[in-house]
């Protein structure tokens, strides 16, 4: 979808008129993720899929809700994102996301149920739930399934999007369905270039960097002390920008900005994990 600054459309969002560039998306001209309109599946630098229909809101004339994340403002459009119907919509999804996956570490879903009056636990212990050992087979990142909305963001990541590696992508049917390499074989044994894009867009934590996945079973991981650093990665002419992540003066991750115009929040394997020898010290320093 392309936005066309020359052609701007006028809509009525909520009882006030706003006047957008033809192609923006009733999200974005809500004012974008942070808008008050919940997303899991929607990231900056992938094309929404629709996937978890947490953003759904309403527009006149429409028989079902749709997804603000990827419905563009239309001439005349009049939206409501917060009604007894939407609120309804999101609560449900809510409380199956929920029941089904582990929700944990992802951002803002404990405020988003209690807004919406969202119990997961409602569904008892015999809800169907996602249970899979978490997926350790190389040094640099961890696969935990058992937290995976199925949001096609990592496959988008790793294919056509961004990487083309095309590496990933989801097998299975209903409650079989799960984000799969060809055959199911090891990452080692896989296509896989580890660039980690897929962990820079997942949402629910299923993919993890190992460092980060070691600190949080040790309990040592803490945000709050936590310092984020920009710079430029050295390793080649490029120019990448990275976000180092930084506990106890020891960097634990490395993540690009998404609004960078060199990288889009994409790396290599060397700029995104080979950060160790920034702080390989001698035993006694």
């Amino acid at each position: 979808m392309t936005i066309d600054d020359t052609r701007m459309v006028e809509a009525v969002i909520d009882g006030e008129s706003v006047r957008v560039p033809e192609g923006t998306t009733i999200l974005d001209a809500c004012g974008g993720r942070g808008c008050g309109i919940p997303t899991l599946c929607y990231g900056e630098t992938i094309t929404p899929r629709n996937a978890c229909r947490v953003c759904m809101v309403e527009v006149e004339g429409s028989r079902t809700l749709v997804p603000s994340c990827s419905r563009p403002v239309t001439e005349g459009m009049v939206v409501t994102t917060r009604s007894e119907r939407v609120d309804h919509s999101r609560r449900m999804v809510l409380e199956f996301l929920g029941s089904s996956v582990d929700l944990s570490l992802t951002d803002h879903v404990d405020d988003w149920n209690a807004e919406y009056g969202a119990d997961p636990s409602r569904y008892g212990e015999e809800a169907a739930r996602v249970d899979e050992p978490v997926r350790v087979d190389n040094d640099l990142y961890v696969r935990d399934y058992s937290k995976c909305i199925l949001c096609y963001q990592c496959v988008d990541a790793c294919g056509e999007q961004w990487q083309n590696s095309f590496v990933i992508d989801i097998a299975g049917r209903g409650f079989d369905a799960r984000v799969s390499t060809e055959h199911d074989v090891s990452l080692p044994d896989s296509g896989c270039v580890y660039c980690g894009n897929c962990i820079q867009v997942c949402p629910t934590g299923a993919l993890m960097f190992t460092s980060e996945y070691t600190m949080r079973e040790q309990g040592t991981w803490d945000e709050s002390r936590q310092s984020q650093v920009d710079t430029i990665c050295g390793y080649c002419g490029v120019g990448c920008n990275l976000t180092l992540h930084v506990q106890d003066d020891a960097i634990v991750k490395v993540s690009s900005p998404p609004d960078s115009g060199i990288t889009s929040g994409n790396l290599c394997v060397k700029g995104r994990f080979g950060f160790q020898h920034a702080q390989n010290r001698p035993a006694d320093a």
